[in-house]
């Protein structure tokens, strides 16, 4: 499903990742770990097309990423859900809007939109926020609002990038379980995070990235 081959990136003619050999299978969930500058940001903007290889190859599922046509990028996004650190959402939307807009790009009718954007508000307990702005929440309900977005079209891939680095300890279990229970039903997913609890004693793969290099695994 994803797949790094010898992987490297430059910037400003430093290496950021180098050659990195990484391998996810279909629905298995997988951990990334290391200090901050470890290149676990960058590794994730690899799989959706943010940032493009400069040696090596990148792929997930079908996509070759270095040989992405432009018209490809958006077909790729839409089999990914993306937890962004920074949130990006869209602050002149509600947060339902914010949530439906990740369906409507992807065609689903209207009818069926807003039961799923209400069902996945419910599940991050933010249903009574719907009508709100992004910059009337709280750094933590934003945060629960870009994992709602990302879940809510049930993608094939799930990228998160330290999805419980602005949540309290208790808010950060139930994110945790969210993500546990869409990798039941099968989703491929990558986690970034420096949150040990999100990864302790779960059987999990955990892959440790320092300066760029991939140092090895563990199980968590």
């Amino acid at each position: 499903m994803i797949s790094f081959q010898n992987a490297t990136k430059y910037y400003e003619n430093k290496p950021v990742l180098k050659n990195i050999d990484l391998s996810v299978s279909k629905g298995e969930m997988v951990f990334l770990t290391g200090p901050t500058g470890a290149g676990k940001s960058t590794l994730l903007k690899l799989l959706y097309a943010s940032e493009l290889p400069d040696e090596g190859e990148v792929t997930v599922g079908d996509f070759n990423i270095g040989r992405l046509r432009p018209a490809e990028i958006p077909l790729l996004r839409r089999s990914i859900g993306v937890v962004f650190q920074d949130f990006k959402l869209l602050e002149n939307l509600t947060v339902y809007d914010n949530i439906a807009l990740a369906l409507r790009v992807r065609g689903r009718k209207e009818k069926d939109i807003k039961g799923l954007v209400l069902e996945i508000l419910k599940n991050v307990h933010l249903r009574h926020k719907s009508d709100n702005y992004p910059l009337t929440l709280s750094g933590g309900e934003q945060q629960r609002v870009v994992i709602a977005r990302a879940m809510v079209s049930e993608p094939s891939v799930l990228l998160a990038d330290e999805p419980t680095g602005n949540l309290d300890p208790d808010t950060s279990k139930h994110v945790a379980r969210l993500f546990y229970e869409a990798n039941i039903h099968g989703t491929t997913i990558l986690i970034a995070t420096h949150n040990r609890e999100m990864y302790k004693n779960t059987g999990k793969r955990v892959v440790r990235l320092e300066n760029g290099v991939l140092l090895g695994e563990e199980i968590g």
